[in-house]
This record gives C-alpha cells, structure tokens and sequence, in this order.
C-alpha cells in the first residue's frame, strides 16, 4: 500500500509542476518510486522462493539465522530489501519539506465569555483573544 501511495502522490507531483514545485522534485519522487519498486519486487520474489516448501517446513517458525543453514542467502535478500524499501518511504517523505514550507497556519480564537467558564455571552462586542499572545 505504501508503494501505491508513492506512485499516486508521484504522479500528482508531476502535475504539480511547476505551481507547486520544480521539476526536480518530481525526478527525486520518481527514482525513489522505482526504488521501493525493486526492492519491494526483491523482497516478494525471495519470500515467496523461500517459503515454497523447498527449504523445509520449519522455515516458518525460524528465529535465529546460521550461515550455514539452507535459505540463509535468500533470507538476508528478503531482509536487506525490506529495509531498502523503508529507506525509501523514509526518503520519499522528506520530499515534502519543501511542500509543506510554503504552507501556515493560523489560528484565532473568540471568548465568547469573561472566562472558559461563563456560559452568559460578553458584554463586550467583538472582543477577540490571541490564542498564544505575547502581551500577556
């Protein structure tokens, strides 16, 4: 599902530009893509080869890896290619510190009351209250 994600939100960069962001951007999205895509395409090949029954029954409940047992070569695949894959999510997401830069927000809040409290409205008309203020 994160792979999907990423090709989704790839596509839309590619969209996206050059409103939002520049090219670049979408070049590193779309390298990043292609990576989780091998890495995610390394991990199930090698999975499903090692748990098709020809290394044993117990494949399943193993803990503990030794060199020397059978599998071990497409077990250490499967692992460096899941951790591949999240390395790629993880650089897929710092993408969007630029994006999200050029957002902000802002808050007001309105006491409808002399305190939290109070359910009768203000006597003062319009009084609005900064939320984190600085006069204080």
């Amino acid at each position: 599902m994160g792979s999907l994600y990423m090709f989704v939100q790839t596509i839309l960069s590619y969209q996206m530009q050059p409103k939002i962001h520049g090219k670049q951007v979408f070049w590193i999205r779309l390298l990043l893509v292609i990576w989780c895509g091998v890495s995610a395409f390394s991990m199930l090949t090698c999975s499903s080869l090692l748990y098709s029954g020809s290394f044993g029954a117990d494949i399943v409940q193993k803990l503990h890896w030794n060199p020397e047992d059978k599998g071990y070569v497409l077990h250490m695949i499967t692992t460096a290619a899941e951790w591949s894959m999240s390395l790629s999510f993880f650089g897929f997401f710092l993408t969007y510190i630029r994006d999200f830069q050029k957002i902000s927000l802002r808050v007001e809040a309105t006491l409808h009351g002399l305190t939290l409290y109070d359910t009768a409205p203000c006597p003062i008309n319009n009084e609005r209250t900064r939320l984190l203020s600085r006069d204080v």
